[in-house]
């Protein structure tokens, strides 16, 4: 097609770019961010690591010998070194990553699934609901989120699934706020005043409308908490409140070693840089998903 002009010459006609989807467009801009990939390419690294452990691990991470113990970085038979028993460090990092990934998604999982409901809910009915809600949710404001873990954990008695539900009992208000924040915006636009209009029930808007829009924000707000829920998952173990010895976890085995740090400090911090590591990558690809995903 063309358009012609007084000049009578043939000028072709503007073709419109096609317009891309929103999601489209999410993963279009997180390609773009160099350090979001990076940290999502560390933490896959690390995911594969934990699922092919009994392939990767050199030896088994529950072997003791007295006469390796405390070897050194780069030991022949023990490139990473041994710990206080003679365990094979480099097999016991590869075996900790699952649990330490375990006791670390698991409760923002459970807490996003959780709270996202509750602040919907008391976000989307508004009123009395939302107020009693809300201030019950505020009570779990009174504690900080370690002492809260701890208190919780202690109370239930050390263990993963007690540890697994004293970190999701923390993480659910400040889920649930995001949502109800996100929701109390969303249940005033005008297309849901008109779906009220149409006769629609509240959980077909609810479906069919507000979750699209709001399950995003409370998304990446969620990824930013995995980091968090790592070091406290950590700190349980460490403070004999979670993982038992001798299971192969990041923040038990800090707790196993910090007596001999003065003898085999490069060995007793191997464990904290996997749990910097995997921290640190939550965050910077929390933060690439938010940039992502800004409507702006």
């Amino acid at each position: 097609m063309s358009i012609t002009l007084d000049s009578q010459v043939p000028v072709a006609a503007p073709v419109s770019a096609p317009v891309k989807g929103y999601w489209q467009a999410v993963f279009s801009r997180l390609r773009r961010d160099p350090v979001a990939l990076i940290a999502g390419l560390i933490l896959l690294i690390i995911l594969a690591m934990a699922i092919f452990a009994p392939w990767l691990a050199p030896q088994s991470p529950y072997s003791t010998s007295m006469l390796n113990r405390l070897k050194p970085i780069g030991t022949e038979g023990f490139p990473l070194g041994t710990d206080e028993l003679g365990r094979d460090m480099l097999s016991r990092l590869i075996y900790g990553a699952r649990l330490s990934l375990l006791i670390g998604v698991m409760p923002v999982v459970n807490a996003f699934v959780i709270g996202s409901a509750i602040g919907i809910v008391a976000g989307f009915v508004g009123g009395r609901t939302n107020t009693v809600i809300m201030r019950i949710i505020d009570v779990f404001y009174a504690f900080p989120a370690v002492l809260l873990a701890i208190a919780l954990a202690g109370a239930l008695g050390a263990g993963l699934v007690n540890s697994l539900f004293s970190l999701t009992v923390v993480f659910i208000p400040p889920i649930a706020r995001v949502a109800e924040s996100v929701t109390t915006q969303v249940r005033n636009y005008d297309y849901i005043e008109a779906a009220r209009a149409s006769g629609a029930r509240s959980l077909t808007i609810i479906r069919r409308h507000v979750l699209g829009n709001v399950l995003g924000p409370i998304f990446v707000y969620s990824t930013s908490l995995i980091s968090v829920s790592m070091i406290l998952a950590s700190g349980l173990s460490f403070l004999g409140l979670g993982a038992r010895p001798p299971m192969p976890e990041w923040g038990l085995m800090l707790n196993t070693m910090r007596d001999a740090i003065y003898v085999n400090p490069w060995v007793s911090v191997l464990p904290g840089v996997m749990i910097f590591s995997v921290s640190i990558c939550c965050n910077m690809l929390s933060d690439g998903l938010r940039s992502a995903m800004d409507v702006k």
